[in-house]
């Protein structure tokens, strides 16, 4: 059972899906799926290679770009780069959906395409508290 949260109309987020929700999201629309979850971090989580091979069936990308704790510049450079190249809206998830949009929203805080407030706005609406990421 899939629970996407429409950030954007671009940029989704989801708790944990299992492999058949990538045809889900494919149905939706979806045109990437990126995968913020380290492997093993739970032993009933899909592997990435599992969901990577869902993913190409659907007809879906796929990017792996696993977080632990706060992400890295690096792994908000990685998510920004895959966004700005996807063909189509994007779903991002890990256990529950908190770094999936925290990688987002500070990619957007610091490129500048977004500010504090609607971050916080857009993060409320999909259901996080993005308030002590983004420090005012």
């Amino acid at each position: 059972m899939h629970d996407f949260r429409k950030v954007t109309d671009d940029f989704s987020v989801a708790p944990q899906i299992a492999v058949d929700d990538i045809a889900a999201a494919a149905d939706q629309g979806f045109a990437l799926v990126i995968n913020n979850r380290p492997d093993g971090e739970a032993p009933d989580q899909p592997s990435g290679a599992r969901m990577a091979a869902a993913a190409e069936a659907a007809g879906v990308d796929y990017v792996h770009i696993p977080v632990v704790g706060r992400p890295t510049t690096e792994q908000v450079e990685a998510v920004q780069d895959a966004i700005a190249a996807a063909k189509g809206p994007v779903l991002a998830f890990c256990r529950s959906g908190t770094r999936s949009i925290v990688t987002w929203s500070l990619g957007q805080a610091l490129s500048g395409a977004r500010g504090r407030d609607e971050l916080l706005r857009l993060g409320a609406d999909a259901g996080y508290d993005l308030s002590g990421v983004l420090a005012g």
